[in-house]
């Protein structure tokens, strides 16, 4: 048999060190993943949907940093992996897709499953291609992969499954990625940013995944200017644990200590984020931006400084120039707030001996004091992110991801399943929403399928949560929230896969001790009340009156019972 373009593109994913393919096969991979199969040395991921392959893949690139890649036949096969490619893409991992296509011969004339997937992933992606003949593919190929490593984020190849099974004799080259450079900003602009700094009275940071490796220089920053530490969603995992100065986030899933300390800084200082919500940044201070992408500088508020560099690398070049402060009354007061917030949330995670509602507080609570030191977890879209926010603690091993930039349901199980196959020692937690893990729930089948020993918690209220409170918070009745669920735990039983249901809190910690213990894929399904409401760190007079309108709505049409138990499960202290 000839080498045939396929075995180029298998030989060429080996030699930049890919490991898995996330996929389904199809009439038009076939010729791709019968060459995986004769290659041996990457292994195929079987998934049930091809969003689950994507979410997967991009899980993996986002803990490793490494190029991950998935898969899908023409046409419909490979429009599956559109969300998860917009998932990577935002989150600015690297991740290559093949694009399957319908016959080279039949492109343009309507033939069946036609697409034209070199546009439709145009968006979600750096870099997207058509191979329209062996020929091609050396040159597009190493271009995408390059493309997706040096950019961070989606290259897409569309190849044809007639090409791919056409002879190509051209031997694959090195794999050459050059170590990430220093990039930090000019001398001048180190010395504006230290000036600014220097000047300003009251100093806070607030930091983002770009802060990853750059820890220690955070923390001496913040150090010298006697600054409280705020940190995004993404920035979590990088930023909360060892670091004296941290006062958990802002933002709607945020603490009041982090809305009021950038509300009343005078000077505020962006490392690595590009956090969308602008009513949470201050009005008055002067604000100053450090970011890889300079197209990120400015995009939420006007800024006085500037300036292009990776945190850890600029941080390095900055400390030297920044005077040490000694009135830490701003970092005073910020760290007294914070305090008294967390107090008041780790209340709200406890079970009383009289309770007979799980809280979802308290599920995440044991979860992280139960799970491993170097656990990943991942966590669903809507309250369960809130949750994970409040109460899953990092400690600079254990990992945190989501869909923390594109808000898509049901990633979490998807996103695990990535995980446990890049970490297979590792544990690995889904902390899934009941809407989330039933949307993509044929993905379930896949941890029987590979074995993979993904540990899910399912927060079972009943209900699209999120929705329901954003809902109310508009002054609308929460119609179309309602989640008629089977019991996760016998459907696991009944698939072969071990499953426990809790519906007392009492339960509860020997339930998870037992789920994370099991040698092997396991679902854990907790009852959680329903009503349970995430409060964010403000409100205003509108939120107010409009939450008040949903009351007034709710008993005209009958729902005063509902009412009771709002106020039931959320004044129970």
């Amino acid at each position: 048999m000839s080498r045939t373009a396929a075995d180029y593109l298998a030989e060429a994913l080996a030699q930049a060190g890919v490991k898995r393919v996330y996929g389904v096969v199809g009439d038009s991979l076939n010729g791709f993943t019968d060459s995986l199969r004769r290659l041996k040395s990457i292994d195929w991921i079987h998934v049930r949907h091809e969003e689950g392959a994507a979410f997967a893949a991009a899980a993996e690139a986002h803990l490793t940093g490494e190029l991950t890649v998935c898969a899908g036949s023409c046409g419909p096969g490979n429009l599956h992996l559109i969300n998860g490619l917009y998932e990577a893409q935002r989150s600015n991992v690297p991740m290559l897709a093949i694009a399957a296509h319908i016959p080279s011969t039949e492109i343009g004339i309507d033939y069946f499953q036609a697409t034209h997937p070199e546009h439709l992933f145009k968006e979600c992606s750096h870099y997207c291609e058509l191979v329209s003949s062996p020929e091609q593919l050396p040159q597009i190929l190493l271009r995408a992969m390059r493309v997706a490593v040096a950019q961070k984020g989606v290259a897409v190849v569309v190849i044809p499954g007639d090409v791919a099974l056409k002879p190509l004799a051209k031997p694959v080259p090195a794999w050459l990625l050059p170590k990430a450079p220093v990039v930090r900003p000019h001398e001048s602009e180190l010395r504006r940013l230290s000036e600014l700094l220097n000047r300003g009275q009251r100093v806070t940071l607030f930091c983002g995944a770009g802060c990853a490796g750059a820890h220690a220089e955070v923390v001496e920053l913040a150090r010298k200017l006697k600054a409280p530490i705020v940190h995004t969603m993404r920035g979590k995992e990088y930023i909360e644990y060892d670091n004296p100065f941290d006062i958990g986030m802002t933002g709607l899933l945020g603490f009041s200590s982090g809305y009021w300390a950038m509300k009343d800084c005078d000077t505020l200082l962006l490392l690595g984020t590009d956090f969308p919500y602008r009513q949470f940044f201050p009005e008055h201070a002067r604000v100053a931006q450090v970011d890889i992408r300079a197209a990120a500088l400015g995009n939420r508020c006007p800024l006085e400084v500037g300036v292009v560099g990776t945190v850890g690398d600029t941080l390095k070049a900055l400390l030297p120039l920044v005077d040490e402060k000694t009135d830490s009354t701003h970092l005073d007061g910020a760290l007294a707030h914070y305090r008294k917030v967390r107090a008041d949330l780790d209340a709200l995670a406890e079970s009383g001996p009289n309770s007979r509602l799980i809280h979802p507080q308290y599920v995440n609570r044991v979860v992280s004091e139960l799970a491993d030191d170097a656990a990943i977890f991942t966590c669903d879209v809507g309250t369960p992110v809130a949750w994970a926010a409040r109460y899953l603690k990092m400690n600079g091993r254990r990992r945190l991801i989501g869909s923390f930039n594109h808000g898509s349901m049901a990633n979490a199980m998807l996103q695990a399943i990535g995980a446990q196959a890049a970490f297979p020692q590792r544990q690995v937690i889904s902390m899934s929403g009941d809407g989330g893990f039933t949307m993509m729930m044929g993905e379930f089948v896949t941890l029987l399928q590979t074995g993979l020993p993904v540990k899910i918690v399912v927060l079972n209220n009943g209900t699209l949560g999120f929705v329901e409170m954003e809902m109310k918070a508009s002054g609308f009745l929460d119609e179309g929230c309602d989640l008629k669920n089977p019991n996760f735990a016998e459907m696991a039983q009944s698939m072969g896969i071990k499953g426990v249901r809790v519906e007392a809190p009492k339960e509860l910690r020997a339930a998870v001790g037992e789920v994370l213990q099991h040698d092997g894929p396991a679902l854990l399904d907790v009852v959680t009340a329903r009503q349970e409401l995430v409060m964010p760190p403000a409100t205003t007079f509108d939120e107010a009156h409009k939450f008040g309108m949903f009351m007034l709505k709710a008993v005209l049409d009958g729902r005063a019972g509902q009412l009771i138990d709002l106020a039931k499960v959320n004044l129970r202290r």
